[in-house]
């Protein structure tokens, strides 16, 4: 798989994409990042990519023609399964959403910037806006490296032990159970005796049983999807 990042602060990403599940990713060539440095496709000379929004209204709108170039230049080297604005008005972040981009080849995201992009481009060359939250972001830059974790992390390889990335919370609808590790005992804090009893069967249905208990006490709206 290819993302490709447009953005006007490039250098935020630097540490994010080099280390952890993202580096060994692309160390391993199950993953390919990168990020491209919007100013480069601009051809003001002092690199503008912003201008005032028609109307007189607050802020600053980043223009249509950077934008264009890179898309196109994108687009001449490869076909994208989508173009991804990361907006507040967009479809929610969500499981779901990343598994299904987890299964696409190639695609781009476009972070925001500034009061936002020129409409034109969201009509005429996004194919889809996504938010990770109902809160305004300086930028677009934490959206798409959250987006590029989330999606990475679920492609076969990227992790050590795959099955661990479809019991995580959400994946069906749910939050996780509680986990527990060594030692079992701990200032007379105890691992509840089903996870030692070795039954396997018995404690699966524990584990469900938690899980269905916490996402009804914490998250009841996910049951809703059910």
């Amino acid at each position: 798989m290819r993302i490709d990042i447009i953005s006007v602060l490039p250098e935020m990403f630097t540490g994010f994409i080099n280390e952890s599940i993202l580096a060994r990713a692309q160390k391993n060539g199950i993953a390919e990042i990168h990020v491209h440095n919007l100013r480069d496709y601009t051809l003001d000379k002092w690199r503008r990519v912003d201008d005032y929004p028609y109307g007189g209204s607050a802020g600053m709108v980043m223009q249509c023609e950077p934008i264009d170039r890179c898309l196109s230049a994108l687009k001449a080297e490869r076909d994208y399964d989508e173009i991804i604005y990361t907006s507040p008005d967009g479809e929610p972040f969500d499981q779901h959403i990343a598994n299904d981009l987890s299964l696409k080849g190639n695609i781009i995201i476009l972070c925001g910037h500034y009061k936002g992009i020129d409409q034109r481009v969201r009509d005429h060359l996004i194919t889809r806006e996504i938010s990770i939250g109902d809160y305004v972001l300086t930028g677009g830059e934490l959206a798409a490296a959250v987006m590029a974790d989330a999606i990475v992390r679920l492609i076969p390889g990227s992790i050590s032990d795959e099955q661990s990335a479809l019991s995580d919370s959400f994946q069906d609808d749910m939050l996780a159970p509680p986990i527990y590790t060594r030692p079992a005992d701990y200032k007379g804090w105890k691992v509840p005796d089903i996870l030692l009893s070795g039954n396997e069967a018995k404690i699966r249905q524990w584990e469900l049983d938690q899980a269905m208990e916490r996402t009804q006490r914490l998250r009841p709206n996910l049951l809703s999807k059910k």
